[in-house]
């Protein structure tokens, strides 16, 4: 029973999440949110307090599991700490190039833009997944370092609040264009921000 619990959650918080990150935290109602998880309204209310508790435990939802992938990609052994980075993010470019019709939306960037002033709590919880990722590159920064990829004088907590405020630019512009040009001008300047 409560595996069917968790499962029915789940399935709430992935539709729901998919359709406030295209319309927005205002422009999305727990109408909306139930209509696509194909439930009806009080299965919402049982397992969310608010939308804003909703919201909330959508960014849990969908950041951990891809902090979590972005941290094994970055301690990955088989690969220099460089590597490892560039590897990452290349790899998210290939994933672009492969997609017929460019279409990216920012669940976090959705809710920053929109909330993060408003309700504080979205906008500490968005400040705590933004932070644990620059965390984890700096951790893969400071190994390059160590390993003589990176000048011994570097700044790593500066140099992974530096790409990780990057890559959300590149986000941002994705959101509003189609092309795939602001991500590969982000790899190609990583490449050469990141020689020894």
């Amino acid at each position: 029973m409560n595996s069917i619990r968790l499962d029915k959650r789940d399935l709430i918080l992935a539709k729901g999440a998919a359709v406030m990150t295209r319309r927005g935290y205002h422009g999305t109602g727990v109408q909306e949110i139930v209509q696509a998880a194909g439930i009806p309204k009080g299965s919402f209310y049982h397992y969310f307090a608010s939308k804003e508790d909703f919201a909330l435990q959508a960014l849990e939802f969908i950041y951990q599991p891809r902090l979590q992938r972005y941290a094994e990609a970055l301690s990955n052994p088989a690969l220099s700490p460089r590597a490892r980075i560039l590897a990452y993010y290349g790899e998210l470019l290939a994933h672009f190039r492969q997609q017929e019709r460019l279409e990216y939306h920012c669940f976090i960037g959705s809710l920053s833009f929109e909330m993060s002033e408003l309700l504080p709590a979205i906008g500490q919880q968005v400040e705590a997944v933004l932070q644990q990722s620059a965390l984890t590159l700096q951790h893969c920064l400071e190994q390059a370092q160590q390993a003589g990829e990176l000048a011994a004088d570097e700044d790593c907590a500066n140099l992974a609040a530096f790409i990780a405020n990057a890559w959300q630019g590149v986000l941002t512009r994705l959101k509003v264009g189609s092309q795939t040009q602001p991500v590969e001008e982000f790899v190609q300047r990583l490449e050469r921000l990141l020689k020894a």
